[in-house]
């Protein structure tokens, strides 16, 4: 059987068009029956870079005794020139998160959807000790088990004080080594002692490698530091629309 952890993850390709524009990761998440792909916002838009597609796909599998078979969805970004996605904002600024909502029945009935839900949230957050190990689940450079379909884990720990956001941003920052591709994917913590399906809590969301500023490209070597935004955010972002 495979780790329902490992199905949680899908491979996001963002297009214009026709033309493939990038690769990056995201995640199942549901909510009072609805069901959202979580990434990073840079991931759909990207100002500074002029990063705009118009829609995305997702590969997910539709068998769950056969890994090897999988599918793609296609899923528009805006309604005109309205987003479709939701993106995260707090007292520091933009959260480099998204949630786009997706159609269950375009998944299709038998797709076997392995999502984190607010139960897999943390909420003692003081009890996560820097050094805590975690994994970062999605597809660094694209790269991913071919055949079944499924994403990679790296190692990281956690390299700031948790609870607290690092520089009075909505972040903290892991210390693994990640590459490009694995932008939106999340950033887990094992519960021992959790007899449930999916005994993981979501403490994040992989946004982007951080570095010092004042690094000498010839003499210094990289941080190998990363931002995490906390996963709390998907409760603001997934909240029912108000009536």
């Amino acid at each position: 059987m495979i780790e329902p952890l490992l199905l949680t993850t899908v491979p996001v390709s963002t297009f214009l068009g026709e033309k493939c524009l990038s690769g990056a990761s995201g995640f199942f998440f549901e909510r009072d029956g609805r069901v959202f792909l979580v990434t990073s916002r840079h991931v759909l838009n990207d100002i500074p870079t002029g990063h705009r597609p118009d829609r995305i796909q997702i590969e997910y599998h539709t068998d769950p005794a056969n890994l090897a078979r999988s599918t793609v969805l296609s899923v528009s970004l805006y309604n005109g020139d309205t987003p479709l996605w939701t993106q995260g904002v707090d007292a520091g600024g933009e959260v480099d998160v998204a949630v786009l909502e997706l159609d269950r029945g375009a998944l299709g009935p038998g797709a076997p959807l392995c999502s984190f839900t607010p139960d897999h949230l943390e909420s003692a957050l003081a009890e996560i000790e820097v050094g805590t190990s975690v994994l970062v689940i999605g597809f660094p450079l694209g790269f991913r088990d071919t055949l079944h379909h499924l994403p990679v884990a790296r190692r990281a720990g956690i390299a700031s004080a948790f609870g607290l956001r690092f520089q009075g941003q909505g972040y903290f920052l892991t210390d693994g080594r990640t590459h490009r591709g694995i932008s939106g994917a999340p950033v887990v913590m094992r519960r021992h002692g959790d007899t449930s399906g999916l005994p993981w809590a979501l403490l994040g969301m992989h946004s982007a490698r951080l570095d010092s500023g004042t690094r000498d490209e010839q003499l210094d070597e990289s941080l190998g530091l990363n931002c995490a935004w906390y996963a709390d955010i998907l409760l603001t972002l997934t909240a029912p629309p108000a009536a």
